[in-house]
């Protein structure tokens, strides 16, 4: 499919909070006139009580029009197709450039078992760094994709010169831009939200938290509403404190103005790594952290995953004394993280979507690059 001889690109968002890490690439493939870049988003669905799923299709695709993207529902006939996830509509894909730009998976099984169910699909896998590079290897589930080794698109808005205002994004939270800021960002499987919910709101009194839930603890569909109500609940009696709403996916201007991260096996840990940053994880079970098939949750233990880079706590009670050390600068602390930095990513230079660009551009020039479904 070509509009004036273009080149047609699709992105294929599958959730919401997975275009904040297109938005770089989105941005540059809109501003080449070589391109016609679409947007779609099928898979996002709000489960109501407890049982009925409504699709948020239309109600995306307004909003992607009003930021001032073209948007479809077809998704046939595109010469590029970037997804953040594996896709399950190869037929009507057809025979495109498939781009797996992951929108991060951190220390979870999710992407190798996804691809190891898909290996006869040809993807372009976009990664951030020479750490999941040989994962990828070592899982044996690439099949006939391959892997390029180009850094996270999604963290150049935070290489980019004044990108983010701290007193700005503070202040629009009713938020102390004098204190110390703890981000608070926990997945919703396996998460820490039930460990820490009493102990968050005490454990930062006298200094800002932010809580940024992952996108699911709001749907009802993967996770329980009581994800976003405990918080809710907590925030009449807390005034130090400020939920991020569900209309807002990006994390990104919370992990440039928070001072240190609490998580637990969100890949929020390796983005706030990125960062220079000393983040703090809470320890869980990781051998007790199983899907429904009995295959681990998790492929690193959390308990021991960037030890001596971040700091790590196990009881609920000593969150206060472990955010006191995160906010410390230690010098031996500092030389395990730049280590941690290497290993993990490929130049932090807010750069990475512009090698994912000009690897594409490659592509388009080798029949053999396409996926044949």
């Amino acid at each position: 499919m070509k509009e004036n001889g273009a080149v047609n690109v699709l992105f294929k968002i599958g959730f919401l909070y997975h275009k904040i890490a297109f938005d770089p690439l989105i941005e540059l493939f809109e501003g080449d006139d070589r391109y016609n870049v679409f947007l779609s988003c099928r898979e996002e669905k709000t489960k109501h009580l407890g049982i009925f799923l409504r699709s948020r299709e239309q109600e995306i695709l307004e909003r992607f029009q009003q930021e001032g993207h073209s948007v479809t529902k077809d998704e046939s006939g595109f010469d590029v197709v970037f997804t953040g996830d594996t896709v399950t509509n190869h037929a009507e894909l057809g025979k495109t450039i498939l781009c797996f730009v992951n929108h991060g998976s951190g220390i979870k099984t999710i992407m190798y078992r996804n691809l190891m169910q898909d290996r006869k699909t040809k993807y372009h896998i976009f990664v951030e760094g020479p750490y999941r590079e040989k994962k990828l290897q070592e899982k044996k589930c690439l099949g006939i994709s391959r892997v390029y080794t180009v850094g996270m698109p999604k963290l150049d808005p935070l290489f980019s010169a004044q990108r983010f205002d701290r007193e700005e994004i503070l202040g629009a939270l009713k938020l102390d831009g004098r204190k110390k800021t703890v981000l608070y960002a926990p997945t919703y499987k396996p998460t820490s939200i039930f460990a820490l919910k009493d102990w968050l709101m005490e454990g930062t009194e006298g200094l800002n938290v932010i809580i940024k839930l992952h996108p699911y603890s709001w749907t009802g569909r993967y996770a329980p509403h009581s994800h976003h109500r405990v918080f809710e609940w907590a925030l009449e009696k807390h005034t130090h404190g400020a939920l991020i709403p569900e209309n807002d996916p990006s994390i990104l201007p919370y992990l440039s103005v928070a001072d240190t991260l609490i998580t637990e096996a969100s890949s929020t840990m390796f983005e706030f790594l990125a960062t220079g940053k000393t983040g703090i994880i809470f320890d869980l079970d990781s051998d007790s952290l199983k899907h429904s098939d009995g295959t681990p949750i998790l492929d690193e233990d959390n308990r021991t995953f960037l030890k001596d880079a971040f700091v790590h706590f196990n009881k609920p009670s000593d969150i206060r004394s472990a955010i006191e050390m995160g906010l410390i600068n230690d010098k031996e602390r500092e030389k395990k993280k730049e280590k941690a930095r290497s290993a993990l990513f490929y130049k932090l230079d807010g750069k990475a979507s512009v090698r994912v660009k000009e690897t594409v551009e490659r592509l388009l020039g080798d029949d053999r690059s396409r996926n044949v479904p």
